[in-house]
């Protein structure tokens, strides 16, 4: 069950990044072709990443964290993903998301 909270957390974050807007020199990010794409999924883990022409990118590595018993794995994901928004300011959130949840980290992020 934890398995699926995690990497539905994840998702939710990977999909945060905004799908629309014009950069601050009035570029058309519409239709952004990807530039870098890569993936590597295994029975334990994952790696992938990805970047695109309008400034976006995504960065990734989980693996399977056995618990006190094996019925019991965690997934621990490190990952990082950035953007720019539509006055060109660049906004990266690096992340941990594990058997404590989503911990994300950003100078844009407000501390408790």
């Amino acid at each position: 069950m934890k398995f699926i909270i995690v990497f539905a957390t994840i998702l939710a974050a990977a999909l945060a990044a905004p799908q629309h807007y014009e950069h601050h020199d009035h570029h058309d990010y519409d239709h952004a072709e990807i530039l870098r794409y890569e993936s590597d999924v295994r029975p334990d883990g994952y790696k992938f990443g990805f970047e695109t022409s309008d400034g976006t990118q995504h960065d990734a590595e989980g693996h399977l964290k056995e618990g006190h018993d094996k019925e019991h794995a965690t997934l621990v994901v490190h990952g990082s993903f950035s953007f720019v928004d539509k006055e060109g300011h660049k906004y990266q959130v690096n992340y941990v998301a594990d058997e404590y949840g989503y911990q994300p980290e950003g100078t844009h992020i407000p501390h408790a």
